[in-house]
């Protein structure tokens, strides 16, 4: 069970804000257990300040690395060194690295290659080497950005209809007044230029295109293929996939906003409910 496995999160506080901790714990959770939470920094610099309120907060252990000279990062040889200890200690199932920084690439895929899943998490700068380096990515500035869900509202009652037979007559004579404001308006909007249509968002159009090659892949015959299939393809080939980037909260939802497939749910053995989807 994914909540069974064990991670060391090693956070690289040089290049990685405090106001993402809760972020980052958080993400971890739903894919197991952090084990190991540590960060990295030179605690003596005023610069770290900040990460200081929040440790006691999160139970997060401090490691010292004081700059023994300009322009050596000294803070990633300590994580790394670190990182390579618990490895061979076998205590784990997978690793969180966090951090904006490409002197990590090397550090995932060593992970990796000794059977580790690698989730790594930074801001949009973070190079696409570490980002494909790496089992799956999540982008802390877009996490952060993300409105709390708000419960929807209760869909408002019919107005009673007015009493008395005359009540209907009223509206039509009101409707009558209105028509004239209408006419004027719609003569008034069609003389004005249209607005130019505006541009789709690159990253969109290439997951449409991706999202639709998977379904002409791994379809069945009848063209249909379970929406979860989907998801777990595209981290493989895309780590930093996160239908969050987009604006949403769950992927059958995004995949019908392509516009391009249509949808059917079905229940399964355990009696949960599985989506399906096919091209149009």
């Amino acid at each position: 069970m994914p909540a069974d496995r064990r991670f060391a999160v090693l956070i690289d506080a040089d290049n990685v804000s405090d106001k993402y901790i809760k972020i980052i714990l958080d993400e971890v959770s739903t894919q197991g257990v952090a084990n190991y939470k540590r960060i990295y920094g030179n605690w003596t610099s005023p610069s770290m300040a900040s990460w200081k309120n929040v440790l006691l907060d999160y139970s997060v252990t401090p490691i010292q690395q004081y700059s023994y000279t300009t322009g050596k990062n000294a803070t990633d040889s300590a994580m790394i060194i670190d990182a390579m200890d618990i490895l061979y200690s076998g205590k784990v199932e997978g690793f969180c690295l966090v951090s904006s920084d490409s002197d990590f690439t090397r550090l995932a895929s060593r992970l990796r290659e000794g059977g580790m899943t690698v989730i790594g998490m930074g801001e949009k700068k973070t190079p696409k080497p570490f980002i494909a380096a790496c089992n799956m990515f999540r982008y802390l500035d877009v996490l952060a950005a993300q409105p709390e869900a708000e419960p929807e509202p209760e869909p408002e009652a019919e107005p009673a209809p007015a009493a008395g037979a005359q009540a209907a007559p009223e509206k039509d004579r009101e409707k009558e007044k209105a028509k004239p404001a209408k006419a004027k308006s719609a003569r008034k909007k069609a003389a004005q230029p249209e607005p130019p249509a505006p541009q789709e968002d690159p990253e969109l159009t290439a997951m449409r295109g991706a999202i639709k090659a998977i379904v002409a892949e791994q379809s069945d015959e009848d063209g249909w293929l379970a929406v979860s299939m989907i998801g777990n393809l595209l981290v493989k080939r895309y780590p930093d996939f996160d239908v969050r980037n987009f604006g949403f909260s769950k992927l059958t939802p995004f995949v019908l906003s392509l516009g391009i497939f249509e949808v059917r749910t079905e229940r399964g053995k355990d009696n949960a409910r599985q989506a399906y989807v096919r091209l149009k």
